[in-house]
């Protein structure tokens, strides 16, 4: 390789998933594009990942290690980065005529893989609009975030009355169910919903007893991400029907096949783009066990970065046939889209009010979830989110405490985006130190 060249990218989100994106996960609008440029200036490599919720990104020190070497002896190594990692794969392949499916130690299983449109949290109307979308677009399977400050029985109807009957919903919760007791309810409920398919994280991935509890309860199947408890522990309780699987490639590739030497299936997940979605789409190549739909929030950005897009149909995605990724880069695109350092977006200011049935109110000023810690299956990303040092528990950590009813119907988050007004900036000032009731 004789160069790696960076470019940080602020790509917008579509302007629906924008709205709500802001309350959490903004920062994914930026992404760091990697171009690896080789003696033969026909032959450049281009990878992706997201910049603040990654597996790991190149750096300066990972880049000057890649510049002089043999890309293809550098394939399997994780540490370099994701996007660099494409990167090398891509121009590995190009150099070869090899699509990326092709330089894994796997044979080849499937040329299309599931691949699902995904959602953060969101109004049932809002999400039934997204659900009308996707399966215009070509996709079968739809994942949101459901939350206690949303009523999830209600989400699922409107996704149903929007869309037709092969359209299937799963729904990750994030441990926002707290533990079996409250979790057996809801998702017995839900069980009898035709459209409901899949469960992730209802409850803390600690409480292995509390997994198998659920999965004596409720009948459909019930994912948690790798890592935690360990996968030896998850496999012998029976915790869980199958996992999600993220990393670099050399760990993706470790986790599919633990996975599928135990008859679990998984979700591949990484999010980011046009490249991030190409590259899932080459690992479910290969991985026997990746039947479910794969996650990259590719949905989510109003520019997919390629300069023709991916295949999706039947709730698939076409695997890319050409040498490397098998898609071309829209230089034009990341140009248009360059951002300038720090690579910091400017957090929107909004009170957000969750209201239940009988009139109960309580007002937050952020939706902030906790830092990951070490105790969590989610350590291992890098959010660019947290607590926020000075300001009072949040939405997201005084749900977590059990201070308000795990899932209840008729709940609703109202968004009071910062308008000037003096009424506004009291009430935020008083959210700002922690969660206001009424």
């Amino acid at each position: 390789m004789t160069a790696v060249e960076r470019v940080v990218v602020d790509v917008p989100f579509t302007p629906r998933t924008d709205e709500w994106n802001a309350l959490l996960v903004w920062k994914w609008r930026l992404l760091q594009v990697v171009r690896v440029r080789t003696e033969d200036p026909e032959v450049v490599g281009y990878g992706e990942s997201c910049f603040h919720y990654t597996s790991g990104r190149a750096s300066d020190e990972s880049a000057a290690r890649a510049v002089g070497a043999c890309p293809a002896a550098l394939l399997g190594d994780d540490g370099l980065g994701l996007d660099l990692q494409m990167a090398l794969y891509d121009v590995v392949g190009k150099a070869t005529g090899l699509p990326v499916h092709a330089l894994l130690p796997l044979p080849r299983v499937r040329e299309w893989c599931p691949l699902g449109w995904w959602n953060t949290k969101m109004p049932p109307e809002v999400l039934a609009e997204e659900a009308r979308e996707a399966y215009a677009q070509g996709y079968r399977f739809h994942k949101f975030k459901a939350r206690p400050w949303f009523d999830v029985y209600e989400q699922v109807d409107a996704i149903a009355a929007a869309t037709p009957a092969d359209f299937r919903v799963d729904i990750d919760w994030n441990d926002m169910l707290l533990s079996a007791a409250y979790a057996v309810p809801v998702l017995r409920e839900l069980d009898a919903h035709p459209r409901t398919a899949l469960y992730e994280g209802p409850i803390p991935q600690r409480d292995v007893e509390g997994y198998r509890q659920l999965r004596a309860k409720v009948a459909k199947p019930l994912a948690i991400h790798f890592g935690l408890p360990p996968f030896p522990t998850a496999v012998r309780e029976e915790m869980c029907d199958g996992f999600v699987v993220f990393g670099g490639v050399a760990e993706v590739l470790r986790q599919g096949v633990l996975c599928a030497a135990f008859e679990k299936p998984f979700f591949l997940q990484q999010i980011g783009a046009g490249l991030t979605t190409a590259m899932l789409a080459h690992l479910g190549a290969v991985l026997t066990h990746a039947r479910w739909p794969a996650i990259t929030a590719l949905n989510h950005y109003a520019d997919d970065l390629l300069a023709e897009p991916l295949t999706i149909r039947g709730g698939c995605v076409r695997v890319p046939e050409g040498p490397g990724l098998g898609v071309a880069v829209d230089e034009d695109a990341l140009e248009r889209y360059r951002a300038d350092p720090p690579y910091r977006l400017p957090e929107r200011r909004h009170v957000l009010t969750v209201s239940w049935p009988g009139g109960r109110r309580v007002h937050f000023a952020h939706m902030t979830r906790p830092s990951p810690s070490a105790s969590s299956p989610y350590s291992h990303l890098q959010y660019g989110e947290g607590s926020r040092a000075g300001s009072g528990r949040q939405c997201w950590e005084d749900f977590l405490a059990g201070n308000h009813p795990v899932q209840e119907r008729g709940v609703r988050l109202d968004v009071w985006k910062e308008d000037g007004s003096a009424e506004w900036s009291r009430l935020y000032e008083r959210a700002e130190r922690g969660p206001v009731h009424e």
